[in-house]
């Protein structure tokens, strides 16, 4: 990629393709070319995280964000990593030919037409997975989902203070210990309502949320759609059946 937007050519090549693209679209650090090109000034981008300070300070006519997984300002339309350009894609089907077929594609993908908590490429679960002191904690919490889990509880297994564990959580993650719990919960959540036929109310108590009502509205406000509409409309594109579980 610096080679490329250090060669006046591929520059020009892109200045010239922009002018008659209906869309312009870039994954990852594919942004400096873009910028190179002077076709981000005065929007708000994202590239991949790690880059995201250097492209703020080598173009500062650009408004970069560094959470964002992909972000659309007028016709540019720009990515994180290189797998949120899958998500970029899917929100570019979904904004063409609608959200049944940009969920088709995604499951025929086997990946989420949304990630949970909305746009961001931080990932708590990852994020958990590779620090020293929560790697064991991770793994123990997944098996414990469907338990109530409470902050003196997990800083206890973590050999911490409530509040150095809570410190801790939001530089690690930046989510508190509970919204933290809550993702997880959220993704098991939204892996059985599409692979089962168990009930809401079912799925509710085995990952541990304390109600089916409030695994609606958790739902809801992470993926901007009810559990049982999300359900609806990845079995109706499906070609098997769910599986029952226990």
């Amino acid at each position: 990629m610096h080679a490329a937007r250090n060669d006046p050519a591929q520059i020009a090549m892109v200045r010239k393709l922009s002018r008659r693209a209906r869309r312009i679209c870039s994954v990852c650090t594919g942004a400096f070319l873009l910028a190179e090109a002077g076709l981000l000034q005065q929007r708000k981008v994202v590239t991949h995280w790690r880059s995201c300070a250097q492209l703020s300070n080598e173009y500062p006519d650009i408004r970069v964000l560094a959470d964002p997984i992909w972000v659309r300002d007028g016709k540019i339309w720009t990515s994180a990593g290189v797998t949120a350009g899958i998500d970029l894609t899917l929100a570019l089907i979904e904004d063409d030919l609608g959200s049944a077929l940009a969920l088709q594609v995604a499951r025929r993908l086997v990946v989420y037409l949304r990630r949970a908590g909305g746009q961001t490429q931080h990932s708590a679960p990852l994020a958990l997975q590779s620090d020293d002191t929560f790697g064991p904690l991770m793994e123990w919490v997944l098996a414990n989902l469907h338990k109530p889990l409470t902050v003196e509880q997990l800083a206890n297994r973590s050999g911490m203070a409530p509040r150095t564990f809570h410190r801790h959580s939001l530089a690690r993650t930046r989510l508190t210990p509970a919204k933290a719990i809550e993702r997880l919960r959220l993704d098991r959540a939204r892996a059985l309502i599409e692979t089962t036929a168990l009930s809401l109310a079912a799925i509710a108590a085995r990952v541990g949320f304390q109600s089916e009502e409030r695994l609606r509205r958790c739902f809801y406000r992470s993926f901007g759609v009810a559990p049982t509409r999300y359900r609806q409309g990845f079995r109706s594109i499906g070609n098997g059946a769910l599986a029952d579980a226990d």
